[in-house]
């Protein structure tokens, strides 16, 4: 990535948080401790933005993530709040279907998801203006349309996508440039990386979230955290009508 276009880029990406927390804060940052969440988080620590983060800790959940999420506490000095499915939903569930219940259709797997990140993000998300997610444009076919900004209707609040139109040259350059701490299983092949089950290695020329939930068509590739929505992001006069 040119000099010129990397500064351009991160400018944009730190003014978008600083709107976000100027208009709606507080705010707060869901990691899934990926390439693009840690650079968001290297971005809002390093110029002290104030932004929260989370994370949903599925239970499966790879140890790399797991241990990457305390590499990240000693680097940065931030609480990455961790948010755990609820006990008597995912045993239920787990006593219908069994820990591989996701590959036996669609909806055993997107009622996993639900469980195990739908609901917590609800949790996570609770006292909050908006959030902020590593969204990418050209992670796949499910993101193309990605906007800046949006209003999440199901949670009721705005939604903030730095990344947007950052490509994954991008993001490796400014994580090269500054160092940050990132998942070791990139490096190995998974540029996208959620639950270990659900994940694997990608094929070249394969899009970077064609291993997630690798067995489904990719239009069916979104665990229920982003769901598709063209509404524009309302103002605050709406909101509050």
């Amino acid at each position: 990535m040119p000099q010129t276009h990397a500064i351009s880029h991160t400018k944009a990406a730190r003014a978008l948080m600083i709107d976000a927390i100027r208009d709606h804060g507080p705010v707060t940052l869901a990691s899934s401790m990926g390439a693009e969440d840690m650079v968001l988080v290297d971005l809002i620590a390093t110029n002290d933005l104030g932004i929260d983060v989370f994370v949903l800790d599925t239970g499966r959940l790879h140890t790399e993530t797991l241990a990457l999420v305390q590499q990240a506490r000693a680097r940065y000095g931030i609480d990455f709040k961790m948010y755990v499915p609820d006990t008597e939903q995912l045993q239920t569930y787990l006593a219908s279907h069994g820990p591989d219940g996701i590959f036996n259709s669609i909806d055993t797997r997107k009622t996993c998801c639900a469980i195990r990140k739908v609901e917590p993000l609800g949790r996570a998300l609770k006292g909050y203006g908006a959030w902020i997610t590593g969204m990418r444009r050209d992670q796949s076919v499910t993101r193309l349309g990605v906007p800046d900004s949006e209003w999440d209707e199901p949670n009721g609040l705005h939604k903030y996508n730095p990344l947007a139109n950052w490509s994954s040259e991008d993001v490796w350059a400014y994580i090269d440039q500054h160092k940050v701490p990132h998942n070791p299983l990139h490096k190995q092949g998974y540029p996208s990386i959620g639950c270990a089950p659900c994940t694997r290695a990608i094929n070249e020329g394969e899009d970077d979230r064609a291993g997630r939930w690798w067995w489904e068509n990719p239009d069916t590739k979104e665990c229920g955290l982003h769901p598709a929505s063209e509404n524009p992001a309302p103002t605050k006069s709406e909101v509050s009508s």
